[in-house]
């Protein structure tokens, strides 16, 4: 080891990037995926987390013994919890009921203040979202507001671009990611084409998204669904404006699980479902692009959040999606 890290905040970022081997060979292009489930609460949200923590408390908001609180699809809610925990702050998280078991039930044993509530658009006044917001404001308490709140999109802008554009010695050709509140992209855009102008800033969008006709055509149109959790929108989050994207991918979950489950059994990679979006994406864009480029994404975390939905052969076959082979 080259360092001690300071306590849960300084094991924070710095992750791995890693060859996807059998994705490499398969476009003659160097795919590297930055394993974000090795940050001390498993996935990419500890970031944020982090991020918003900090914004908020050198804005004054976040006073000692305080409480944050904030809607989510549980990966955030996770590092919001853990970060909170190791700064002396509550946590009070509001996540729809919908959501994995296996993140339901680790925001509870680390201490979150759990509220769960039924799944609702957007648009109606149920949602997660003006949940999390009304009962920040009952409670006097910091709103994380991690969809429009920017301190999301600078966290990444000052330490997952830069990670990558030294990682990468400065040869990164695109970049691209699922997006849920925009923070990853536009954050990673903003710190590579600070560097890179002609880099490639490509969103990769579920079925029952409407971000991909966003950057297309303008048009937010939301079609189809997805199982996938936590990323997909039918709105621009605030991270996501002025920000430079020069392209959009849509993903269906059956080329998702592909991946999957060819990154489990061969390569001995645990990723959810966003990574398998992540992944499927950016072959497509190493194939467009050709040979010899390098093409970054995110593994967000681990296929073990997920182990209910992904790797359960009966909820997969209701959905009509292939279960994996080795579990048929």
């Amino acid at each position: 080891m080259e360092t001690v890290a300071d306590g849960l905040i300084g094991a924070i970022g710095n992750t791995p990037l890693i060859r996807l081997k059998r994705a490499s060979a398969a476009t003659g292009c160097e795919i590297l995926g930055k394993a974000e489930f090795c940050s001390p609460g498993g996935s990419v949200k500890d970031r944020a987390g982090l991020a918003i923590i900090r914004d908020a408390e050198a804005r004054g908001l976040l006073q000692p013994g305080g409480t944050i609180v904030e809607g989510t699809a549980g990966n955030t809610g996770i590092g919001i919890t853990l970060v909170a925990n190791a700064l002396g702050y509550k946590s009070v998280i509001v996540m729809p009921e919908t959501q994995s078991k296996e993140k339901i039930d680790t925001l509870r044993m680390i201490g979150a203040d759990l509220r769960l509530v039924p799944a609702k658009p957007f648009k109606d006044p149920g949602n997660y979202v003006h949940v999390s917001r009304r009962l920040a404001e009952e409670l006097g308490a910091v709103w994380a507001n991690q969809f429009d709140n920017l301190a999301n999109r600078e966290g990444h802008r000052a330490t997952t671009g830069p990670e990558i554009w030294k990682q990468t010695s400065g040869k990164v050709d695109a970049f691209t990611c699922a997006c849920g509140t925009g923070g990853t992209l536009a954050g990673v855009s903003l710190a590579l084409k600070a560097r890179k102008p002609e880099v490639k800033i490509v969103l990769a969008d579920p079925e029952g998204s409407g971000l991909y006709g966003w950057v297309k055509s303008g048009d937010l149109t939301v079609t189809g669904s997805s199982i996938t959790e936590g990323i997909g929108q039918s709105r621009v989050p605030e991270n996501l404006n002025g920000v430079a994207i020069d392209d959009a991918l849509k993903i269906g979950d059956p080329e998702a699980l592909e991946q999957i489950f060819d990154l489990m059994i061969h390569e001995g990679l645990s990723v959810g479902g966003s990574a398998g979006i992540n992944v499927a994406a950016a072959i497509r864009v190493a194939r467009e692009m050709g040979p010899g480029h390098t093409i970054v994404t995110m593994l967000c975390d681990s296929g073990a959040r997920y182990q209910s939905k992904l790797f359960n052969p009966e909820f997969l076959r209701s959905k009509n999606l292939p279960p994996p082979p080795w579990m048929e």
